[in-house]
């Protein structure tokens, strides 16, 4: 969709921007080089008179991105995560920034459900109510089944939004390019790459039939965990434009009232949010990325019931290794130990000087640890220590981010219940319990397995390619085996040399 309608849209940011009174406070915040303060007026100033005006008892940046439709609200909510990019201050405003847009026309809603699942709407759904819940994605309806009449929640596409995503989409790259033309020190931050992200979530997200998976691969895992639930998916009702889920009786977690008043125990409630959160990360490297309080109910048995798979957040078993050694330091004040992971897991270089690397984490984590009790916070541990983890040069790590902002949100949910909180009370047992089965005799055992299984399925051409590396030994004027035979025997031995080093490890 290349074409003069992306500079038109960028002027019309451009003027939004400076009409709201946003375009000062994001060239602040991101702390701007001259040419590019220099294009934002250009853009933005002589056209002034084009841009929106959006709500003005909203902040200037949201009363921008709000303004300017939904492509912009999800950008602003994919920023927040980037506080390397967009400013800590700033990232925190956009955080706060409402997905939620007016509904469009129920009829519109039946005809995409018709369309999508082909058949009439008649023969799926006894009833279909107004939207009870939009966003700039989707709105959902409560409808009941034909023939068992049980409830379901409908989540249908908005009209269109594909294509209008795809608009802006691609005027965002265009911006993306000229920050990067504009200044060369951005680069280091990727422009491109932060709106590939963008690009690659808005297209999960705008098929239904990716967040159905999410869902359901979300409630596999979580099937021991007392507590806490998923509604089910209706496979058979569900398609790109369309989710169909059980419908899920509860209270809203922000309705503190309520919950009081229904007899559930808020300070547990609050232990049970923190905790769940961080054994789905640690134990599943699986989790719900957006666990605001809209997307959370409470059960009347007093479960803990999650809504809106559209943003899940990954960590390889690597990772999570990591982070789990990152945190039980801190929680420790073992700053070296803390260091020394950093240093082994590749994520600061290794020409850096470690006890420098430990000296600075001590500055991150003793004045945390000097609060009361009910103001630590390992999210805002988390934001210190990647400030730091810059300065010794950590690439950015996407998934790590998604982490920390998951992390701020799911603590501010918690402290909402539970005002008085201790945090590293509530995550130690999980961050110990994750460490004590994956780090101990049992992980050895367990890397061990997954080697030999590795092994296992090289084992039928083992034979041969020793008889080949041995053959290529005696006549290396010829060229190796084209199969990489000499690269099999090589990972045979290191193997054999992993598995006798664990099993002496375990003896």
């Amino acid at each position: 969709m290349r074409g003069p309608h992306n500079i038109w849209r960028l002027i019309r940011t451009g003027a939004t921007f400076e009409r709201t009174g946003a375009m000062a406070v994001v060239l602040e915040q991101m702390d701007a080089p001259r040419p590019l303060r220099v294009a934002a007026r250009v853009l933005g100033r002589p056209f002034k008179w084009l841009g929106y005006d959006g709500d003005p008892a909203l902040p200037p940046v949201t009363r921008a991105l709000t303004a300017l439709g939904p492509s912009y609200i999800k950008l602003g909510q994919i920023l927040s995560t980037r506080p390397d990019f967009v400013g800590s201050d700033l990232a925190q405003q956009l955080r706060v920034l409402q997905d939620k847009l007016p509904p469009f026309p129920t009829e519109a809603a039946r005809e995409m459900v018709e369309r999508d699942l082909e058949m009439p709407i008649d023969r799926i759904f006894s009833e279909f109510s107004e939207p009870v819940a939009a966003a700039s994605i989707a709105q959902v309806h409560q409808a009941r089944l034909v023939g068992d009449a049980r409830k379901v929640a409908v989540k249908v596409l908005r009209p269109g939004i594909a294509r209008a995503f795809a608009r802006d989409i691609d005027a965002f790259y265009l911006a993306a390019r000229l920050i990067e033309w504009l200044s060369p020190a951005s680069r280091r931050l990727r422009p491109m790459d932060v709106i590939a992200h963008f690009d690659a979530t808005v297209q999960q997200e705008l098929d239904l039939r990716t967040e159905a998976a999410a869902a359901s691969e979300f409630a596999a895992n979580i099937t021991r965990d007392d507590g806490f639930s998923v509604p089910g998916v209706e496979w058979g009702l569900s398609g790109r434009a369309v989710l169909t889920l059980d419908w899920v009786e509860g209270l809203r977690m922000s309705d503190v009232d309520a919950i009081d008043a229904a007899g559930h125990d808020r300070a547990a409630l609050a232990d049970r949010v923190m905790q769940m959160f961080l054994r789905h990360a640690l134990r599943d490297g699986y989790f719900h990325a957006d666990m605001h309080q809209g997307n959370l109910k409470v059960a009347p048995n007093g479960d803990i019931v999650a809504l809106d798979f559209g943003i899940m957040g990954r960590l390889d078993e690597y990772t999570r290794r990591v982070y789990a050694e990152i945190l039980m330091g801190f929680i420790r004040r073992d700053y070296r130990r803390v260091a020394e992971v950093h240093f082994e897991a590749g994520y600061v270089p290794a020409d850096r000087d470690i006890d420098q690397f430990a000296q600075a984490l001590r500055a991150v984590g003793e004045p945390i640890f000097g609060m009361d009790a009910s103001r630590i916070s390992m999210g805002r541990l988390l934001a210190y220590l990647f400030e730091v983890t810059e300065r010794f040069g950590m690439e950015t790590r996407t998934e790590l981010i998604l982490l920390q902002r998951t992390m701020v949100v799911v603590e501010g949910v918690a402290r909402t219940l539970n005002p008085h909180m201790n945090i590293w009370n509530a995550a130690g047992p999980e961050v110990e319990r994750y460490i004590r089965e994956n780090l101990g005799p049992r992980a050895i055992a367990g890397d061990l397995v997954k080697t030999l299984r590795v092994l296992a399925r090289f084992g039928p051409h083992l034979p041969q390619a020793v008889e080949n590396a041995l053959r290529g030994s005696e006549a290396s004027r010829h060229p190796p085996p084209r199969h990489g035979g000499a690269a099999l025997w090589v990972l045979a031995g290191a193997g054999a040399t992993a598995a006798l080093w664990a099993l002496t490890a375990l003896l």
